[in-house]
């Protein structure tokens, strides 16, 4: 263990469940790397992954974003890709993208955003999509006619949520330098939402863990009955 992660680890007392707030303000006194951490929210949820009603999944708005620019894709057409442009999309086009995707393994985007009219054409690179998480879905907002909305939520610091097969759920929910209160109100917000996502088939206790850590520090477990 690094001399920085040891004294990262004597800050955290073993076995402790945090109070949110002493928990964050404990995560920004973690001894600093040289550039500005990402703080990252980890929740285990008593669910089962594998069953299609129990799947916990969904988009939010972070009220003080992530810290971190996205850059937008856009595929559309005509008035569309209009649109997206004057939104302030990085990329718009529509099969001549798609072709750039497919012959020159390009990827310098975070985001697909598509018309719906455009969704069979992209389906030739979704095996290319897919496995990067960058395939446009419904679910998430990226499949959408209203390109001007997606683009300006994506760029607020919109983000989605969603289980592994482990059923957790890992976020980002901001960088360290955007203090205890900006992170506590995006806290607040991913954890709102998780919980008013609770599929109704899960059964017993739905929140088993809640954990943050910024991106070089140790895991700080929060105390999930509050």
């Amino acid at each position: 263990m690094s001399k920085r992660m040891d004294e990262a680890s004597k800050l955290v007392e073993a076995g402790k469940l945090y109070d949110a707030k002493e928990a964050m303000d404990l995560a920004l006194k973690m001894p600093k790397a040289k550039f500005d951490e990402t703080v990252e929210m980890h929740i285990k949820l008593g669910v089962d992954s594998k069953q299609a009603d129990q799947q916990v999944r969904g988009v939010i708005v972070l009220p003080n974003g992530t810290g971190k620019s996205k850059k937008v894709l856009v595929i559309a057409k005509g008035e569309k890709a209009d649109a997206a442009r004057e939104a302030g999309a990085d990329f718009v086009g529509d099969d001549d993208m798609i072709e750039k995707i497919q012959r020159e393994n390009w990827f310098d985007f975070d985001v697909v955003v598509a018309t719906p009219d455009m969704m069979g054409s992209l389906g030739k690179i979704a095996r290319l999509l897919g496995p990067k998480g960058l395939m446009p879905n419904p679910k998430s907002g990226t499949v959408t006619m209203d390109v001007t909305k997606a683009v300006a939520e994506i760029k607020a610091g919109k983000i989605e949520y969603r289980l592994d097969k482990t059923n957790i759920i890992h976020c980002p929910i901001g960088k360290v330098s955007f203090g205890a209160e900006k992170l506590m109100e995006n806290y607040e917000t991913l954890l709102n939402a998780i919980v008013k996502a609770k599929p109704a088939a899960a059964k017993g206790t739905y929140l088993r863990s809640i954990a943050i850590s910024t991106t070089m520090g140790v895991g700080i477990k929060i105390n999930p009955r509050q």
